[in-house]
């Protein structure tokens, strides 16, 4: 059987990795380089990603892909502790003495968010899918726990979309990221970074007889009429089997029918390097003042400075439509001026923008999520029901394993 899949991220080459041994597999990517969201810059001594990513320690099916690929020995387990950033001022939030000393919340409510998220992971999130994250905590926790803490993650994840966001995210997100020490929260990462992922999965899928065209948009996508022998053509190649796995919007645009109306946003994401570091140890930090950013991750508070011999910031914005033209130059600016750093210490920076970066969980995204209903068409992405109610590298290797399930049960 001969497969065309859109698109050369995470999903795209999972799914072509697997079904390149028996199949004739074409990968189909605009971008000049694999990897879509997980894709790396090339700095001299190191490659680093241009969005920052992390996986969990729960995340079976990505390990079973990272142990398939013989790069088990590569997988470190970090801490990632936490912060925010409020008037001015930046406070630990990691350990629990840090979280009593944070002057923005009383004890009492200290005590019911603590309650709240070991509560999280027992909710069942889909009931929650009608409901707004900003109006289930404020019924269930109340306004300063919502302005103090919930609030600043909102708005660094979704920008102006934040109270619009349904609940079952939220409460998702919480309890993902319950696995916490008390040195923070401990996330998967790789010797190398994900370009050590990236690069196997298209070696390997290669190795397999795969051809991955890259810089290569795909505009016409078209169903064959089955007098004619159906199957499918892509840019005027023809298919038995097409897999989407890029945002709906474009599939739809390039001429595919019946893809779930599921709205995206954009992300605006500056990389910088520092000879210090400025987060006081610190990797994840949410911006709770006026800022073009909602979050710093701090890179190197996270995986080892040693790998990189410089420290590694990444600022997150996100948007709906089109970013502000000089949004890199404004991040950078505000960044010097609240964390006071000379801007001859920044050592190079590089600005990633993706107009479809993921999918916007808003109230009643659940009832959007569909499968297509032709024949020899199939979808895995971030829009996918294994990233529902929250996008994760996690959710793209399940949807990827579910399409390839799906052919192969169909030989």
């Amino acid at each position: 059987m001969r497969v065309g899949i859109i698109g050369a991220g995470l999903a795209g080459l999972t799914t072509a990795y697997h079904l390149s041994e028996k199949h004739e597999v074409v990968v189909f990517e605009r971008e000049s380089e694999p990897g879509g969201l997980l894709s790396s810059y090339r700095t001299e001594r190191y490659p680093i990603e241009r969005f920052y990513h992390h996986f969990f320690s729960g995340d079976s099916a990505t390990l079973n892909l990272i142990r398939e690929l013989g790069l088990q020995q590569q997988v470190v387990w970090l801490s990632g502790s936490t912060g925010s950033y409020l008037h001015g001022r930046m406070y630990p939030m990691t350990t629990p003495l840090e979280i009593l000393r944070y002057p923005h919340l009383s004890l009492t409510e200290k005590v019911r968010l603590a309650l709240f998220t070991r509560q999280a992971s027992r909710m069942d999130s889909a009931l929650l899918d009608d409901i707004t994250a900003r109006d289930f905590i404020l019924h269930e926790l109340g306004e300063g726990i919502y302005q103090s803490f919930f609030a600043p993650l909102l708005r660094s994840k979704f920008g102006a979309n934040a109270d619009r966001v349904s609940a079952a995210w939220l409460i998702s997100r919480v309890a993902i990221r319950s696995d916490r020490g008390i040195s923070g929260e401990r996330l998967g990462y790789l010797r190398g970074g994900f370009s050590v992922l990236i690069e196997a999965l298209v070696r390997e899928a290669a190795g397999r007889g795969c051809t991955i065209h890259t810089g290569t948009p795909v505009t016409a996508v078209q169903q064959i009429d089955q007098k004619s022998g159906g199957g499918w053509e892509v840019n005027g190649e023809q298919f038995d089997q097409v897999i989407g796995t890029v945002a709906p919007q474009v599939l739809t645009q390039i001429g595919i029918s019946g893809v779930p109306s599921i709205p995206y946003q954009g992300a605006a994401c500056l990389t910088l390097a520092l000879p210090r570091d400025v987060t006081d140890g610190i990797y994840w930090v949410n911006i709770s003042d006026p800022a073009p950013y909602g979050a710093v991750v701090s890179h190197t508070n996270f995986a080892p400075l040693d790998w990189y011999g410089e420290h590694i910031v990444y600022l997150a914005s996100y948007f709906s439509g089109e970013p502000d033209p000089d949004i890199g130059e404004k991040m950078l600016s505000d960044f010097c001026t609240k964390f006071s750093v000379q801007p001859d210490e920044v050592l190079w920076t590089r600005l990633a923008i993706d107009r479809q970066a993921g999918p916007l969980y808003l109230t009643g995204y659940k009832k959007l999520l569909s499968d297509p209903s032709a024949d020899g068409l199939s979808l895995a992405g971030m829009f996918s029901p294994e990233n529902y109610p929250e996008r994760s590298i996690e959710g793209s290797v399940r949807a990827a394993l579910r399409v390839v399930e799906g052919i192969r049960n169909r030989e």
